[in-house]
């Protein structure tokens, strides 16, 4: 009987982590991002805050390397993800304090990523009208 108490925090915290990286995952490929980078330790949070809600890479390092600066910095992240998928502020905040409650939220709702997921900031390739009229061709 005690080692099954002793392992219910184990499966508790266990639930919690598979939560969050469920829910980081549809995240992740809402956005256009593989959903395989919500498992990689650091990759993840370079994702979110450079990717996905297109902050600088400098906000990323004061995450990962400034204590108590990190924090607030990571606050504002959170917040500005969830305004790239058409959420207020609060919501930010909760996805920075309770992720395990929020990402799943988040990713498995039928929210949208309202931010470009393109490489090019959102501008069309040199060869958009050539692919649009070749689609249209198809379809004759």
């Amino acid at each position: 009987m005690e080692f099954v108490c002793a392992l219910a925090p184990v499966f508790v915290g266990l639930a919690f982590v598979v939560g969050i990286i469920a829910g980081m995952w549809k995240v992740f490929e809402k956005a256009g991002q593989p959903g395989w980078a919500a498992i990689v330790p650091i990759y993840n949070g370079y994702v979110l805050t450079c990717e996905i809600a297109k902050k600088d890479i400098v906000w990323f390092l004061v995450i990962t390397f400034v204590p108590f600066v990190g924090l607030v910095a990571w606050i504002l992240v959170a917040m500005e993800v969830g305004k790239k998928f058409g959420k207020e502020g609060g919501y930010g905040v909760g996805l920075a304090l309770l992720p395990f409650i929020f990402f799943p939220m988040l990713g498995f709702s039928d929210a949208q990523y309202q931010g470009s997921s393109s490489k090019s900031g959102g501008k069309r390739s040199k060869y958009a009208d050539e692919d649009e009229d070749e689609g249209e061709r198809k379809n004759w």
